[in-house]
């Protein structure tokens, strides 16, 4: 048999006493796509930031190409050809695409950065991944997907022979997808090894020759893809079968609770109008750059230069900040948990009342005994499975992004913005967050749902907005709406 391009034996990793990874052994193929699955928190990003050095285990050792291999940082790991997309998006966010995708090895002349081989560079990477972005954008003024655009051409431009993709599709619409899964098959042809980590089945069986499945920081299988179906891999990776979702139907249209109309940004979005009545899912789709998430942010006062008018119950409202969107029963829940949701440094009780802490002030001085029953109950409704007093930094993606949901239970907001509720999250507590979403309409909610997954949007949606270029291009009610449909609405086809 050939050699293994990357071999992990017995690979252990703490942090701070807690087991990410234990005695974790198996091999990848040379120029594959092997896919690693898991639940949240399994130790699947653990073990690629461990391969990419940005951790060192504790235990065990790695090989590339049968050599033993050991990187003190991830400049070290990509001389020796491994890069990796991370799920998490780390930018000097100041600074212009192009010298984001040159930090380390920026171009010089005459002592002096060469801006113009800057400026060419980056075309040239941003084109080889088929992106249009333009390079003298700043990382700052682009949405979530067009960043994890970004880092996936600096990867495949660093010219590694081992790439490590984690959720990278996790933020990317339909289009943007279909445009990284032809790039993982020119990958596979010039034999680049992939390791591959994703909550989404569809593509893990699409795109990878073998499987590896962790849970509880232990290896569970591998083996090839051909040998698991989806309820199996499923049932690897949460240690039980995924029960069918039980969507609750929702209620009846109710009263008007959202109107919005003309709605604009200069270079955002248009000419926007609609509503949102109580017991509805409204979906809103669009491609990356659409301005579904600039619309969102702007009906939640966080966007200064929106113009328009909205009314909340029927009555006119001036929303010129977010505490005023929170006083008027509106909840938000961001794209970005880590940088928009949350505040990693504290517990997750803190992090669940912040919206509302002043209802739990008595006389200057917090009421934890009131606080802790109120965030009790809103955990028990999203099912946390972590503690109220644990730091939320240290959750598994899942279980924040359930704390930045129970946020807005605790607050009692009954408009609700939901802008990619289920990103990185994995099948099981996805299965859940779909339930909640669909029970809060079935209570009388009203709910803005923003989704790249046109299934998700499909099965949840009573009816579904279309952006494209900043403008609303059409409606489709739940019987009308289809895939294809979406797609030609959102790409401007007959």
């Amino acid at each position: 048999m050939s050699t293994p391009r990357v071999r992990f034996r017995g690979i252990t990793k703490r942090f701070m006493g807690i087991v990410a990874l234990r005695d974790v052994s198996f091999d990848v193929a040379a120029g594959s796509c092997h896919a690693i699955c898991g639940e949240n928190g399994a130790g699947k990003s653990t073990l690629g930031r461990v391969l990419a050095g940005v951790h060192r285990a504790d235990e065990g050792s790695i090989e590339l190409d049968g050599v033993p291999i050991h990187f003190p940082s991830p400049r070290h790991a990509l001389d020796a050809g491994v890069a990796m997309v991370h799920q998490e998006l780390a930018f000097c966010e100041n600074l212009t695409v192009a010298d984001n995708l040159s930090l380390g090895a920026l171009p010089r002349r005459f002592g002096f950065v060469d801006t113009a081989a800057l400026h060419a560079r980056a075309v040239e990477l941003l084109s080889a991944i088929g992106a249009s972005i333009d390079p003298t954008r700043t990382m700052a003024s682009l949405s979530v997907a067009e960043q994890q655009v970004v880092q996936i051409a600096a990867a495949v431009g660093a010219g590694a022979k081992v790439i490590i993709f984690d959720e990278p599709t996790s933020s990317l619409g339909e289009t943007e997808a279909e445009n990284l899964y032809k790039l993982i098959g020119q990958l596979r042809a010039r034999g680049v090894t992939q390791l591959f980590v994703s909550h989404r089945m569809p593509e893990i069986f699409a795109l990878c020759d073998s499987i590896t499945v962790l849970r509880d920081g232990q290896h569970v299988a591998t083996q090839p893809t051909a040998g698991f179906s989806e309820a199996a891999l499923v049932r690897q990776m949460i240690g039980r079968d995924l029960a069918p979702l039980a969507v609750a139907a929702p209620s009846a249209r109710g009263r008007e609770r959202l109107r919005v109309e003309r709605l604009a940004s200069p270079g955002r979005f248009e000419e926007i109008s609609f509503s949102v009545h109580a017991g509805e899912i409204v979906g809103l789709a669009g491609l990356v750059g659409a301005g579904r998430s600039e619309i969102a942010r702007a009906v939640f006062g966080l966007d200064p230069d929106a113009t328009g008018s909205i009314a909340v119950e029927g009555k006119p409202v001036r929303i010129r900040h977010p505490r005023d969107a929170v006083r008027l029963g509106i909840g938000f829940v961001p794209e970005d948990r880590k940088k928009q949701g949350l505040v990693l440094g504290m517990r997750s009780r803190e992090n669940a009342t912040l919206p509302t802490l002043k209802s739990f002030s008595r006389g200057g001085w917090i009421d934890r005994r009131g606080e802790s029953a109120a965030v009790g109950a809103s955990f028990e409704r999203v099912a946390l499975r972590a503690g109220a007093e644990s730091a939320v930094g240290a959750l598994s993606g899942g279980n924040q992004q359930k704390v930045v949901i129970a946020k807005w239970l605790t607050a009692k907001s009954d408009l609700l913005i939901l802008d990619e509720p289920t990103r990185g999250v994995d099948v099981g507590a996805k299965a859940e967050l779909h339930a909640w979403i669909a029970k809060r309409a079935a209570e009388g909610a009203a709910i803005l749902l923003i989704s790249s997954e046109l299934p998700e949007l499909l099965g949840l949606a009573t009816r579904i907005l279309v952006l494209r270029e900043g403008r609303l291009r059409g409606e489709l009610t739940q019987g009308e709406a289809t895939q294809d449909a979406l797609l030609r609405l959102m790409a401007g086809l007959a």
